[in-house]
């Protein structure tokens, strides 16, 4: 064997190996904002706010036969209790959504708590017909929605997570909302 193929033998894995560990990482796009750290998926556009509340703001791209995107907010309060205490913030996303049979969304709510490096997080999941209530417009219900929200503690915030839109869109959303929600840390 030739000198030049035994290099190429020997680098040929390594190579590989690069590659892999390239393509993960241009996966997700590292952002920072309101003093937190974290990554996105690379398909979530990042969009200028409507709000000064509204620290990030990102376009989750529609599933396959959604009529519209879905959109993920990091809120943020200048007086960290600006967004009530956190029951207050999850039950104002409880009041968002109604559900078909009539019950509190509530009682149909999935909610978990997990710790993310120093942080304490409790997320919401939860479906049905969505209503926002933000702002002194009339909104439309939106039968057939989803909202994943995490209300993240730690020094500096709290910070308000708030995905929302078409159900399918949402699902197809969750793995990146989940790596998200993995990759916040405290930016020093």
């Amino acid at each position: 064997m030739s000198p030049r193929k035994s290099i190429l033998v020997f680098l040929a894995p390594s190579l590989f190996l690069l590659a892999l560990v390239l393509a993960q990482a241009s996966s997700a796009l590292g952002a920072e904002a309101a003093g937190l750290r974290f990554s996105v998926p690379d398909d979530w556009q990042r969009v200028t706010s409507s709000s000064p509340l509204r620290t990030a703001q990102f376009t989750l791209p529609r599933a396959r036969g959604d009529d519209e995107d879905g959109e993920l907010i990091l809120f943020t309060f200048e007086d960290p209790r600006g967004g009530g205490t956190l029951s207050n913030a999850i039950e104002r996303w409880y009041s968002q959504f109604t559900q078909p049979d009539g019950r509190p969304s509530r009682e149909v709510a999935v909610v978990t708590t997990r710790k993310v490096r120093d942080l304490d997080v409790k997320i919401v999941d939860l479906s049905g017909t969505y209503r926002a209530q933000m702002g002194p417009m009339e909104h439309p219900s939106r039968p057939g929605y989803r909202l994943l929200g995490a209300v993240v503690e730690g020094q500096g915030g709290p910070w308000y997570w708030r995905a929302v839109g078409p159900s399918k869109t949402i699902e197809k959303a969750k793995k990146g909302f989940d790596a998200t929600i993995d990759s916040l840390e405290i930016a020093r």
